[in-house]
């Protein structure tokens, strides 16, 4: 008797760690840390900070804001991740699209390089996380599921041009502006003249080298005899490299004084904690592009988790992802800074180095953190040339034109929704673009579900199942019309169903009975059961009888809160193959499910 208590107690004691471990993840991989996954925790740690702190900078550029907000959205947002996140290796921040939408949004409502600018885009993070935070509370989770991977796809690559694009006024020296492919070209066209030739040749440079480092850095230093480990190490941190070497001939060869455009003036130290700007009046203009980032930030970094997580047989909770990304949004609010979600590079990065734990991150953040109170002084003389060409090189591993071949050769459908999504976010911009390949994949999928797959379907000889009549060699009955309805019905189908029926039927006189073969058919709503009544009506008046075989349990269920069943003309069959076997006789025998 004196146990029972204690069990008791210990099944309390389990159920409150499960579910403090849910709403802290953190607390799941904490308590069996130890020294070796520290190891690969902080070799990680240490790369990832080389890869964050250009992308951080480059980001800011992009988003256009100052660059010391690229540092700050890339400490504390790391930390909070890592304590709610359940992806073990997502890396979290500033990254090429969200930055983009953060451009375009804020660009509406104040003028870049002003204090509002910065001042609206710290409201943006704020509402981008309250957003997430909502959707994480209510389980929104499945949201990552609306958005088909053509449209996503699609999007990121007309982002990628558009990011790429615009940041070219940087590696020409020259002013530009624009939200659309056309406002990019003909600023860029039309300014063509004032180009400034050391900007360019240092924007060129920094092109070329970041591109070959990509694949011909690491052989290289193994040539030279380095170890693979460190070899690695070196290549990924060719950003900084460029930085380095271009930030040193900038100071040495005085650039400021031959007109290229530099970083400027970054404050030292650690961004301080503040309340986001909660305008009413802000906040409605942003409302809807808040939203908009939020669930192209949510949809791109669940893929990034999904993808690790099941390379190492582990999962991800996208709810908790929600949760946790609202959090790291609010982080990077309080701290100055902009919209963050999981970055593609830096999480493969972060992968590959060998991360297992969010600890790994932790060690990044504190790394950002150093690099912030040490290293801004010498940021003073860094061309933007170099950012906007670390930019242009990260792009372009976000591009896949092959998307549009592969969805034309697969789906109409798709291609359709693909051709779409880039046609208008590189005509009208980013959220028309993402608004329009939803609306177009929304659009097609009713287009496809109102005239759902219908197919006569005969018994193959020998066996009891029944295939379409067009693609095999089949058995069927004079007497008999069995079809096979590949889709729920619902008020947009029912209708092409019963002029189906009525079609056939017209051209068929010896046809006495009428089975629809309903394995595919999920569900039937009160529209499509209206019709059914229809049919089977119309059909009596005919002298045929409406009969349905292999109905689902929960559609039979349905079935029975309504009269339909007590007015059917025919019967319910278990199985098509005993409807056909009873109704091809003269005298239909009595079959009872």
């Amino acid at each position: 008797m004196d146990g029972q208590p204690a069990a008791g107690q210990n099944r309390d004691n389990q159920r409150l760690n499960k579910n403090l471990a849910r709403l802290l993840p953190a607390l799941d991989w904490a308590t069996d840390y130890n020294r070796g996954i520290f190891g690969g925790d902080l070799l990680a740690a240490v790369i990832v900070t080389i890869m964050l702190i250009p992308q951080s900078l480059a980001y800011a550029l992009l988003a256009g804001l100052p660059a010391e907000m690229g540092l700050y959205a890339s400490i504390l947002p790391l930390v909070v991740y890592a304590l709610f996140g359940t992806s073990r290796t997502l890396s979290v921040g500033p990254v090429a699209v969200v930055s983009l939408m953060t451009a375009t949004a804020v660009g509406k409502v104040a003028e870049i390089g002003t204090i509002d600018y910065a001042t609206a885009a710290i409201a943006m993070a704020m509402m981008s996380g309250l957003i997430l935070l909502a959707m994480g509370i209510l389980r929104f989770g499945f949201l990552a599921n609306l958005l088909s991977h053509p449209v996503v796809s699609g999007f990121i690559t007309a982002s990628g041009i558009i990011i790429a694009l615009s940041q070219m006024r940087h590696i020409l020296g020259i002013a530009a502006h624009g939200d659309t492919l056309p406002e990019l070209v003909s600023s860029l066209a039309g300014n063509l003249s004032d180009i400034n030739v050391v900007t360019l040749g240092t924007g060129l440079a920094a092109l070329a080298f970041l591109f070959w480092g990509r694949s011909g850095l690491k052989p290289l230093l193994l040539r030279l005899g380095m170890s693979a480990d460190t070899a690695s190490i070196v290549a990924r941190a060719g950003p900084v490299l460029v930085i380095l070497a271009t930030t040193a001939v900038s100071y040495l060869a005085d650039y400021s004084a031959r007109g290229v455009g530099l970083v400027g003036k970054v404050p030292q130290g650690l961004p301080s904690l503040s309340v986001p700007s909660f305008d009413l009046a802000l906040w409605s203009d942003m409302a809807v592009s808040a939203l908009l980032i939020s669930i192209i930030g949510f949809v791109e970094s669940v893929s990034v988790g999904k993808t690790l997580a099941a390379k190492r047989r582990q999962r991800i909770n996208p709810n908790q992802e929600l949760v946790a990304l609202g959090a790291a949004n609010v982080a990077s609010a309080v701290s100055t800074g902009f919209p963050v979600t999981g970055g593609f590079s830096r999480s493969i990065v972060n992968f590959d180095a060998g991360a297992q734990t969010p600890a790994a991150s932790i060690m990044a953040a504190v790394g950002i953190g150093l690099a912030a109170l040490l290293l801004t002084p010498v940021l003073f003389f860094l061309p933007k040339a170099t950012l906007a060409a670390t930019i242009i090189v990260a792009v372009t591993s976000l591009l896949d034109l092959q998307v549009i071949k592969r969805a034309w050769n697969y789906s109409i459908s798709d291609f359709i929704a693909v051709v779409t999504t880039i046609a208008a976010t590189l005509l009208l911009g980013v959220e028309l673009g993402v608004l329009g390949g939803v609306l177009a994949s929304v659009l097609l999928h009713l287009h496809k579900t109102t005239r759902p797959h219908i197919a006569v379907v005969g018994a193959i000889a020998g066996t009891e199942h029944f295939r379409n009549v067009r693609r095999h060699n089949v058995i069927t009955q004079n007497n008999i019309l069995s079809l096979r309805v590949d889709e729920s019905l619902y008020f947009a189908n029912a209708s092409y169903l019963e002029d189906y029926i009525y079609h056939f039927i017209s051209d068929h006189e010896e046809l006495e009975h009428v089975i629809l073969q309903c394995t595919a058919v999920n569900e039937i709503d009160m529209s499509a059961l209206e019709t059914l009544e229809a049919i089977n009506h119309r059909l009596h008046e005919q002298g045929l009888k409406l009969h349905l075989s292999e109905v689902k349990g929960p559609v039979m269920d349905a079935l029975e809160k309504s009269d339909f069943l007590h007015h059917l003309s025919g019967k319910i069959f278990l199985s098509h193959h005993q409807a056909v076997k009873s109704l091809k006789r003269d005298e239909i025998e009595p079959y009872i499910i």
